[in-house]
């Protein structure tokens, strides 16, 4: 039972958490949201470092904001990176899993070459893979805390994970994967006190949709697929992500968050 409160807060206090992908867009906004909330954040990087070196400064310095870089390509990077996090702060609390590429180019898949598809399951599959399996074994090694879960996963998907994405076939099979191993974590780890959800966010100004949301037809194409008629912004999915870890989402597990303005209406 929730103690009562006055006034709501969404405190991370004496929590550490790693956020893949967290120099731009939504990992960075997610980044300053989990340091407002209290955390302690390690965030990764592939190649963004004065981006990456701003933010840590911004969120208050070393001592409570790390930047480590680490490509994200494989299982061993992801448990590479659990590893170099739980050095920088000694333990692991809340896993975010941000970090994806997604081919800008179409691909009709009689065309797509097997380097392609490889790449984008290494990064957006395989290196996920690692960074659970290293983030769980670290979380169980834990004394548990006083109250509240245990630890959390989030796992960042997409809408193209659930409805397909034509042209684009890698990205919304790495994307959909991640919505049948929410589900898969959720019911194995659930009952050791880590809960396991996933946000699956819809179109997002960031620099990556940028090109496409300033398009004039192709916007126009997009924007008609969402009720609410705009782009989210990224503290609208950073806001979800970090409500998931948080002890008003204690009762919450293996949940498909959809963010994404109306545009697909599904678990």
């Amino acid at each position: 039972m929730l103690k009562p409160l006055t006034g709501v807060t969404l405190s991370l206090e004496g929590r550490v958490a790693l956020i893949t992908g967290g120099s731009r867009g939504i990992g960075a906004a997610t980044v300053r949201l989990f340091r407002q909330a209290g955390a302690r954040v390690v965030f990764s990087y592939r190649s963004a470092q004065p981006q990456a070196e701003a933010l840590v400064a911004e969120c208050g310095g070393p001592d409570l904001c790390r930047a480590i870089q680490q490509d994200l390509a494989t299982a061993e990077d992801g448990q590479s990176l659990v590893r170099a996090a739980v050095e920088a702060f000694g333990r692991l609390d809340c896993l975010i899993v941000n970090h994806g590429i997604w081919p800008p180019h179409d691909a009709p898949i009689a065309e797509m070459t097997v380097a392609q598809w490889r790449t984008t399951m290494g990064v957006n599959l395989d290196s996920v893979f690692g960074l659970v399996q290293a983030g769980v074994t670290q979380i169980k090694s834990q004394p548990a805390p006083s109250s509240g879960a245990r630890g959390h996963i989030v796992l960042v998907s997409s809408t193209a994970g659930q409805r397909g994405e034509a042209f684009h076939a890698d990205y919304a099979a790495s994307k959909g994967a991640l919505l049948s191993l929410t589900k898969s974590l959720s019911t194995e780890l659930a009952p050791q006190g880590i809960s396991c959800n996933c946000v699956a966010p819809g179109w997002v100004a960031t620099e990556m949709s940028v090109a496409a949301l300033e398009h004039p037809e192709t916007s126009k194409k997009v924007l008609a697929t969402i009720p609410q008629g705009r782009a989210a912004h990224v503290d609208e999915i950073a806001g979800p992500i970090l409500f998931l870890c948080t002890p008003l989402a204690g009762f919450i597990s293996g949940e498909i968050f959809n963010v994404n303005g109306g545009a697909v209406l599904v678990g």
